[in-house]
Parts: C-alpha cells; sequence; structure tokens
C-alpha cells in the first residue's frame, strides 16, 4: 500500500535520528528527562530564546491541547477558522470553551473576520499557517498585523507545523514575535520535514510566563528518551532537511501539474501536500485504495468533493496520478 493520507515525510526518519533513538534505548529502563534538557539547549541555541521559553510535547498536538486547558475556562471563548486542523476543534471542547469558527475565505484564514469575531471573553485563537488541510498561506504582512490587534486577553496559537516547507520568499520570523508579543505561543513538530512522526514529538515557544503556565499543565514524561535524542539529531542534520524540502517541492510540483492535465481542480498549497477536488470523495478514494493508494477522505472537514494527497516520493507522486486516471468515476 501507498500510504499519503497523513502528511509523513516519505523520506522516513534521517538516519541520523535513527541511530540517536537505537543509542537512546540502551537508557529505556531509566523515566525519559522530564525537562527534556538536551533538546531544550539545542532549541535555544537554534531560535536564540531562553530555553525556559520551550514547551515540550508529544507531537504540537499536544501544544494545542495545553494551549487550551491553560488560557480557557469552561464557558469561555475560542476562535479558529473553518477547515482549520481538526485538532483545534477538539482542543476547545475538551477545555469545555465556546467556539466560533470563522467561515474560510477561499479555502484559507478570513483575519478580518476572525478579528472580528474575537470578544472580550475570547481567550484563545488558533491560526495554522501553512494550514492543513487546504494548504493555504497567510503572507508576513497581513499576520503580524492581525497580531497586532488582537487584544492582551486573548492568546493567539500560532500554528506552523508545516512551516519547513514554506519556499524561501514566502518565509518570516515567527520567533522574532514572539519576543514582541506576551500572549503568542508558536507552535511546531519534528512530524513532517524531519520525518519523527511516529516517535510523537514537537514543542511550543512563548515567553517566560505563558511558557510556564503551559509546562505546569504538561504531563510529567510526556516525550520517551527515543525521541527526545531523536530530534536532537534531526535538528542537526541540515542536510537531511534541505532534501526534504526539496523533494517536497518537486514532488508538489508535479502532483499540481498531474492534476491539472487530468483536468482534475486543486488549490495551491505552501504544505506536503494537495487538496484536490474529485466529485464523490468516498468513491474515488475507494477506488484508489483498490489500487494500492491511501489518501485522505475530508469529510470531516466539511469537504466530501475533496482529497488530500500527501506528496510521496517521484514514484509515488506518479502512481497515485495514474491511478486517479484509471480509477476515476465521471465528474
Amino acid at each position: 500500500m501507498i500510504l499519503l493520507a497523513s502528511n509523513e515525510n516519505p523520506l522516513g526518519m534521517p538516519e541520523s535520528a535513527r541511530r540517536a533513538a537505537a543509542a537512546a534505548l540502551q537508557g529505556a529502563g531509566h523515566y525519559p528527562d522530564s525537562n527534556g534538557t538536551a533538546l531544550k539547549h539545542a532549541l535555544s541555541a537554534r531560535l536564540d530564546v531562553p530555553a525556559d521559553w520551550l514547551v515540550l510535547g508529544s507531537g504540537s498536538s499536544e501544544i494545542l491541547e495545553l494551549a487550551a486547558q491553560v488560557c480557557v475556562k469552561p464557558g469561555e471563548h475560542v476562535v479558529y477558522s473553518q477547515y482549520g486542523f481538526v485538532v483545534y476543534g477538539q482542543a476547545a471542547a475538551h477545555a469545555h470553551a465556546r467556539s466560533t469558527v470563522v467561515p474560510a475565505r477561499d479555502f484559507g484564514h478570513d483575519l478580518d473576520a476572525m478579528r472580528a469575531a474575537i470578544g472580550e471573553d475570547t481567550r484563545l485563537v488558533f491560526v495554522a499557517n501553512p494550514n492543513n488541510p487546504t494548504g493555504s498561506f497567510i503572507e508576513a504582512g497581513p499576520l503580524l498585523a492581525f497580531l497586532e490587534s488582537v487584544p492582551s486577553q486573548a492568546t493567539v496559537l500560532l500554528d506552523e507545523a508545516y512551516g519547513e516547507y514554506l519556499a524561501p520568499a514566502q518565509r518570516y520570523d515567527s520567533i522574532a514575535w514572539v519576543r514582541r508579543f506576551p500572549n503568542l505561543i508558536v507552535a511546531r513538530t519534528f512530524s513532517k520535514a524531519y520525518g519523527l512522526a511516529g516517535l510523537r514529538i514537537g514543542y511550543g515557544v512563548a515567553q517566560h510566563a505563558l511558557a510556564a503556565r503551559l509546562t505546569a499543565q504538561r504531563p510529567r514524561f510526556n516525550v520517551s528518551t527515543p525521541a527526545q535524542a531523536a530530534a536532537v539529531a534531526a535538528l542537526a542534520d541540515e542536510a537531511f532537511l534541505a532534501r526534504s524540502y526539496q523533494l517536497n517541492a518537486a514532488g508538489r510540483m508535479r502532483l499540481e501539474a498531474g492534476l491539472h492535465e487530468l483536468r482534475l481542480g486543486s488549490l495551491p498549497s505552501a504544505g506536503n501536500f494537495v487538496m484536490v477536488h474529485v466529485g464523490e470523495g468516498r468513491t474515488v478514494h475507494a477506488r484508489l485504495l483498490a489500487a494500492g493508494v491511501d489518501v485522505a477522505l475530508l469529510d470531516g472537514y466539511g469537504l466530501p468533493q475533496w482529497l488530500r494527497i500527501t506528496v510521496g516520493l517521484p514514484e509515488q507522486n506518479e502512481a497515485v496520478l495514474v491511478a486517479l486516471r484509471d480509477q476515476a468515476p465521471a465528474r
């Protein structure tokens, strides 16, 4: 089966991380370092922030959950966009919050409408850049203007799970924004470009007061010893990260061109996936599975006519295009 459903890195783990995780297993009879000292030191040096501004999570999804638990009391208000990552709604529900799901604009965030939805009891705003599953991207200027407009009682969580896939012209310094805004959390992950999805490790960056509250809520041993060791190694493996970026950029371009040749509409994507309009999503999905290709259904996002295809290795990208050509129903 060709697995293109979960936005994983088709290269898998970098060999450097594999070796580090294997070596760390020798100490698996002991609990992990609950403070993540080595990884925080490496991240602190890379990002130029104090180590106590960093919070480690079991994937960045745990950072999203921690933000809701810490920032929101039952009955208070959370704002996020239509077609935003499914965990935003789950985290709000787990915190017993009221949620406003702001209608999307062109399948992406409508920042003006999101700002208008923020009220006196709004405590948390989720923004994804790029957004999953639509792939939409917010330019730095409008995003910074939005952050400047958000009142101080509302925390903004900027979800950058796919940030390493941004083109150089799209990149911006969100860590500089963390230094400026005490109500900002930037969440990142090692699951995507760094290839560590199965080890479940991510992190959040926030100023000390907010980071301390997140850390106090975080389960003590939430990130395993092999995960921490692998993340330190992956962070240092710049050649692997560059290869992952280049492979994704070329593969995404090929998928988009191939879908166009098949006359299947797709959205511009800044991530490691492409969202494609196929008509009857479940029917096409079933036919792709029968052909040995697994992609993501989007019914849960209210997008039953769309599928999301992870960018794979070149031969995997060709296989999904062939399967779509052979299996697509009349539209």
